[in-house]
């Protein structure tokens, strides 16, 4: 039987892609809907940065624009397309966005603050199962 830990390192020695179901379903929980680009764009940086976290480090130089090129937009639509998604959200779900985030949020969090929950917590997902990660 192998421990956690283990199953951990195991997985991440993979490097399997993370679906981005994952970051559809989650959004869908948080309240957004599927009506926009911005959801898919969200979505779309979500998985990245869950795949590969340093990319929150420079969101406007590597996040952004490898979203904006998959979407054949602008790093800076891409950042407005999120921050709408993050307005709906912030008005329809903030109680769940407050317990993925495990600290006190007080006011509407940034474009990189959002991706960065929202990411943290499919990377856990991921990495440690549904049924093993529990925010």
């Amino acid at each position: 039987m192998t421990s956690v830990k283990g199953e951990v390192k195991r997985q991440m020695k993979k490097k399997e892609p993370v679906p981005i179901e994952m970051a559809y379903e989650l959004l869908y929980q948080l309240g957004a809907s599927a009506t926009s680009v911005g959801f898919f764009q969200t979505a779309y940086a979500v998985k990245l940065a869950a795949e590969k976290p340093d990319r929150l480090l420079y969101v406007t130089k590597w996040l952004y624009p490898e979203v904006a090129k998959e979407y054949r937009s602008s790093w800076r639509c891409v950042e407005r397309n999120i921050r709408s998604v993050i307005r709906t959200v912030w008005q329809v779900n903030p109680e769940l966005l407050r317990k993925l985030a495990q600290y006190r949020i007080y006011s509407r969090p940034s474009a990189s603050e959002f991706i960065a929950i929202l990411s943290a917590h499919i990377y856990n997902q991921h990495a440690f199962g549904p049924g093993l990660y529990q925010p």
